[in-house]
């Protein structure tokens, strides 16, 4: 007979499990909340602290009383207390030999946000979910790793789209006490404070930990008591506001940052800036090296050693910008207690005798205060270093020390629950242990292992599971033209139709309807009966962006038309778990962007590790990726056209693809109705892809050329 205190020290491991994050990329950890409370588990978004929050003690104590349920429990907790004090990591050594909080290895990563879950909404795009899987495969390869951001209470927007196809926004307020954060306190109980000064106002702000895996993340908050109202809400939104609120909320990030850490006496050795957001960082290195009595020269040195800089923005416009005057009224306080004088502090933002001086760049304060500097893929590093040549003017454009790094994806995460025991049953953890050893997937890949019947009943389950998730939301929205309940089990999407997926911000650059630029051959794919086509959208459109809202608007006016109903789905409010369903269920993944303007791109990634294949322009990742065997290229690689002639040339592309490659393969079947070609390309995508496009190759090799130099590659060679 079990007793009282084993009980309760169960309880007590699982309370502490439900506030670290390690239980979002392992499926069985979440099933063991969802069955606590199934209702409390899809209502909010996926929250175990709100599942527990539902259960009483004598209820969990009860539960523990079925033999099924506490061995789930005891196997889960076990892993992830195994996990938490594994020895051997790759990098764990970096740790080991110098415990304690000022470890030589000790990376600080400032992200303006963060996409770690579906429950936690303090990001807006890719650059968050970026920025989580980053976080997650530090902690998974043992990298001495805090992160530091916003704790943004209202998140990025909700999105509901009206029967009109209009987009609307609303903005609820995230409760800490419901999420798995908690608030930074001294030994006394009190909240830690930090302070910055924005213009002539102190403005305090407190920091909510997160704990994913063995990182730790701190978002700041400047809604606390001490602060005026007006800036109490600073960091309520992701993006939200105007200019002023943008650079105050990057002040916060960057200065403030630097400032919490050291109140908590965390000392870092790398500060790794991802995006221009958090460069103000280097101001405050630079603060504290001149006040300390360094001479400028020597102090602009030491902040360069300890500095890294991402930038993930191909276009001038993505920059952010800041007018000289805003920059003025903002930190002249700051310049003067670091003995700066405003001219000086402005030629770290700007080009020397540039007409654009008038502006303060933050990715130019980025590049200029850092020993290192990458793009996110082979295409973006060249752009930007053509994009920012004029800052190294003694430098040929080859030369120009701006490298780049191609970004990844946390694979664990990103495999559906599914999948993540399909690849469990075949290979126990080891897929786990080898997501960038590329001859362990050129074996997974083998038919001996994995036949093509299973691969195939994977496709089916992963499809299936997919459809009935979007005949559930039809419930709850508008945009299905009014289908709804049992209307929709019969007239939204089928089982046995090839899935198209295209979900990402609906910027204008990503050209959302050009499957639509030619509706006559459009119609003829879609209601094909003999090989349909069916597709989903889903996106939001950034609240002061018309011409994405009108991209919106003319998707949702197709799902309308009699020829595409019930074939073309937009799916609102996109997040983690709705991208999550698309990646896994949809079997073609679509990206249509105007080349060169996609710097990297992820979500086509995500598919590989569930099955999916990519049909893609041939830009950011995609083009160091594609082989001809493990998906499908889009266009050509001539950009010197009009804007209109490359949408043409794309959108022919893509219907000469789908109609005489892509689609025949999905349909050419054997005789037990297994698509051996199709399946063929999966196996590649799997050894080509999975190996390489991880976030555990991107982390490794930031960790081997960037943040400790000299440390043995862990990074995995590539095989077409």
């Amino acid at each position: 007979m079990k007793t009282y205190a084993e009980n309760d020290l169960i309880l007590k491991r699982l309370r502490t499990l439900a506030y670290n994050l390690w239980w979002t990329w392992n499926p069985r950890a979440q099933a063991l909340f969802e069955e606590l409370s199934p209702l409390t588990w899809d209502s909010t978004n996926h929250n175990p602290v709100a599942v527990l929050a539902q259960c009483s003690e004598v209820e969990l104590r009860a539960c523990l009383g079925g033999v099924l349920f506490r061995n789930r429990t005891l196997a889960v907790l076990d892993d992830f207390e195994h996990y938490m004090h594994a020895r051997k990591t790759p990098f764990g050594h970096l740790a080991e030999s110098h415990p304690g909080k000022a470890a030589p290895g000790l990376v600080a990563y400032f992200c303006a946000e963060y996409g770690l879950h579906e429950s936690l909404p303090f990001y807006s795009g890719g650059l968050g979910v970026l920025a989580g899987d980053h976080v997650k495969s530090a902690s998974d390869l043992g990298v001495p790793f805090v992160g530091i951001g916003l704790f943004y209470r209202q998140g990025y927007f909700q999105q509901r789209i009206d029967t009109h196809g209009q987009q609307q926004e609303s903005y609820p307020t995230t409760d800490p006490a419901t999420v798995p954060v908690e608030l930074v306190r001294d030994p006394s109980g009190k909240p830690i404070l930090s302070s910055v000064t924005i213009g002539t106002t102190v403005v305090q702000f407190q920091g909510w930990k997160l704990n994913v895996g063995r990182s730790t993340l701190y978002l700041l908050d400047t809604d606390v008591p001490e602060n005026v109202e007006h800036f109490r809400g600073l960091t309520a939104l992701a993006y939200g506001g105007d200019m002023s609120t943008r650079i105050r909320q990057e002040i916060v990030l960057g200065i403030g940052g630097v400032r919490f850490l050291r109140s908590l006496g965390i000392a870092p050795t790398v500060f790794h800036m991802n995006e221009g957001h958090a460069a103000f960082l280097t101001l405050e290195l630079l603060r504290e090296e001149l006040t300390a009595g360094s001479s400028k020269p020597d102090a602009e040195n030491h902040v360069r050693a300890q500095c890294i800089f991402t930038t993930h923005t191909p276009v001038p416009a993505g920059h952010d910008r800041f007018p000289n005057d805003l920059v003025e009224y903002t930190l002249k306080p700051f310049a003067e207690t670091a003995h700066l004088t405003m001219n000086d502090l402005m030629s770290y933002g700007n080009v020397a005798n540039s007409p654009s001086n008038h502006e303060f760049t933050m990715t130019i304060l980025g590049l200029k205060l850092s020993r290192a500097a990458n793009g996110v893929s082979k295409i973006h590093g060249e752009i930007s270093r053509f994009m920012w040549k004029d800052l190294y003017p003694d430098l040929s454009l080859a030369k120009v020390p701006i490298g780049h790094l191609t970004n990844g994806v946390h694979i664990p995460s990103w495999a559906n629950r599914v999948t993540w025991e399909f690849w469990e049953r075949h290979n126990s953890h080891k897929w786990k242990e080898h997501l960038n050893d590329p001859d362990f997937w050129h074996h997974i890949a083998d038919p001996s292992v994995v036949t093509d019947e299973e691969l195939w009943y994977l496709r089916y389950v992963l499809r299936r599971q997919l459809i009935e998730f979007v005949r559930r939301r039809a419930e709850r929205q508008h945009a299905f033209g009014g289908v709804s309940g049992e209307e929709a089990l019969h007239h939204l999407l089928s089982f046995d139709t090839l899935t198209i997926g295209f979900a990402r911000r609906f910027a204008p650059y990503k050209r959302a309807p050009l499957i639509f630029s030619d509706v006559a051959r459009a119609q003829r794919l879609f209601n094909d009966p003999a090989r349909p086509v069916q597709i989903l959208f889903a996106g939001k459109a950034h609240p002061r962006d018309a011409e994405g809202k009108e991209f919106l608007r003319q998707i949702h006016d197709v799902t309308r038309e009699h020829q595409f109903f019930g074939r073309v789905i937009v799916l609102e409010n996109y997040d983690i778990n709705v991208a999550r369903h698309l990646v896994s269920g949809c079997d073609v993944w679509l990206n249509t962007p105007r080349r060169p303007l996609e710097a990297s791109g992820t979500s086509g990634q995500k598919v590989a590790i569930n099955g999916g294949l990519n049909l893609s322009i041939l830009d950011g990742w995609w083009a160091e990726a594609y082989n001809g065997k493990n998906g499908w290229a889009i266009g050509g690689s001539e950009d010197n056209l009009s804007q209109e002639e490359i949408d043409k040339r794309d959108a022919v592309s893509l219907y000469d693809v789908l109609e005489n490659d892509l689609i025949p393969a999905f349909y050419d079947r054997d005789k037990n109705g297994v698509p051996k070609k199709w399946i063929a390309r999966i196996r590649n995508t799997m050894r080509t892809i999975v190996p390489v496009y991880n976030t555990h190759r991107m982390v490794s090799e930031y960790a081997t050329k960037y943040y400790f130099p000299g440390e043995k590659e862990l990074g995995s060679k590539r095989r077409s």
